[in-house]
């Protein structure tokens, strides 16, 4: 296609303040992007936006598969709590409660604002 630029599914972001950690999810303007590494504030660096990724969630809880899943910014974890925290994928596995980890399907879509 004559229009087509890139897949999309890793993007090339510029770290928000404080900088980022490679694997910790990070909320670029209306995305959440996992960063494939550490970059400092200001510098360049990729994110996945798309695809399964194992990631810190809220240990007392237990997921479904195919369960809605929230990014809570301020505890850098997914979770099943919608209020005030950001839509961001759905659970790609069942989780036990507790688990530190879980597998999350990354929506790759706008979040828009935090849930009611």
């Amino acid at each position: 296609m004559k229009t087509f630029v890139q897949q999309g599914d890793v993007l090339e972001f510029t770290a928000p303040a404080g900088g980022v950690v490679a694997g910790t999810g990070v909320k670029i303007g209306d995305l959440l992007v996992i960063p494939l590494v550490t970059a400092a504030e200001g510098e360049k660096f990729n994110g996945r936006r798309t695809g399964v990724v194992e990631h810190a969630k809220l240990s007392a809880q237990a997921w479904t598969e195919g369960q809605q899943l929230n990014w809570d910014v301020t505890n850098s974890e997914f979770t099943t709590v919608t209020t005030g925290n950001f839509r961001a994928g759905v659970a790609a596995t069942a989780a036990a409660n507790p688990s530190a980890t879980g597998q999350v399907l990354l929506s790759g879509v706008n979040l828009g604002a935090a849930l009611a």
